[in-house]
């Protein structure tokens, strides 16, 4: 499988730490420039580092994804050095307060979906115009935990994740005339900063503290193959592929031939469906041509 990224240029948001700087590294060791972005200048800082360290071109910009104001002067900033922009990672994201909903306090649970919802619609707000000029890219948001099944003590990441998902989608479907590919990510149970804050809430994160605790001992997914599942949908070879909702983990998308591809891209698998009669009518058509639901 070739994922050869030479010559493109990523921004990556949220590679301070943990999968935003392991994709950047991925993106880099497959030849890519990478523009990373996140808040705290010190982590940011360390992830450019280490970047140029391995002989990759970088460039580290500051910014919060929640202000169209800062991601406009990244993008800008990414264009005045590079020229371009083929792909936008955003993987940006807090886990917002834990506990029941009534317990939340609404101002942090606006913001969860300040940054994990509205952050990605900003950015792909700002890289759109100029991937349509152009009549290419490829861009990649970070779902996962909360998107297909309710997640109890954790409603706003839940949410948010959700409605990345539909917006992913429906994005996909605004972009696919010019060239564009829009897809929504599963990572998998990583062991990240995140695990440490559910670890953190105790109580307050219900059934999630032994399981976190469980993650926490086996090591979790690997942090390894979701970057390289990412640098594979930013490559030439994950083709037309949009507007999915895919795992990193469960996909067996290593072995994916180009008639994979085609055929998981014109059906509606891997999306958010409610199940009822209308909307399985197409699924059941896709396994038995000619059945009516």
């Amino acid at each position: 499988m070739n994922q050869r990224l030479d010559n493109r240029v990523a921004i990556v948001t949220g590679a301070g730490r943990g999968i935003g700087r392991a994709i950047a590294e991925e993106l880099v060791r497959n030849g890519a420039a990478v523009v990373v972005a996140a808040r705290n200048v010190d982590e940011l800082e360390e992830t450019a580092r280490l970047l140029r360290l391995r002989g990759g071109r970088c460039l580290a910009v500051p910014a919060d994804v929640a202000d169209p104001r800062q991601v406009g002067a990244l993008v800008e900033t990414t264009l005045k050095e590079f020229e371009q922009i083929d792909a936008l990672v955003n993987n940006a994201g807090v886990l917002g307060p834990i506990g029941r909903l009534v317990q939340n306090d609404p101002q942090q649970w606006m913001r969860t979906l300040e940054i994990n919802l509205a952050g990605p619609m900003i950015g792909m707000q700002k890289v759109l115009p100029h991937m349509i000029e152009r009549r290419q890219g490829k861009i990649v948001n970070m779902s996962g935990g909360g998107a297909t099944a309710p997640r109890a003590n954790f409603s706003a990441y839940a949410a948010s994740k959700a409605a990345l998902v539909r917006l992913t989608e429906t994005v996909a479907e605004e972009v696919r005339t010019f060239n564009i590919q829009v897809n929504a990510v599963a990572p998998g149970a990583i062991n990240t900063r995140m695990l440490e804050q559910v670890l953190e809430a105790g109580e307050a994160a219900g059934a999630e503290t032994e399981a976190a605790r469980r993650q926490q001992e086996d090591g979790g997914a690997s942090v390894e193959m979701a970057a390289q599942f990412i640098a594979f949908l930013l490559s030439e070879s994950s083709g037309e592929l949009s507007g999915k909702l895919l795992s990193a983990v469960h996909d067996h998308w290593r072995n994916w031939t180009n008639a994979d591809l085609a055929r998981i891209g014109r059906n509606s698998w891997l999306t958010l469906r409610r199940l009822d009669a209308h909307t399985l009518s197409p699924f059941v058509e896709e396994l038995a041509p000619g059945c009516v639901c």
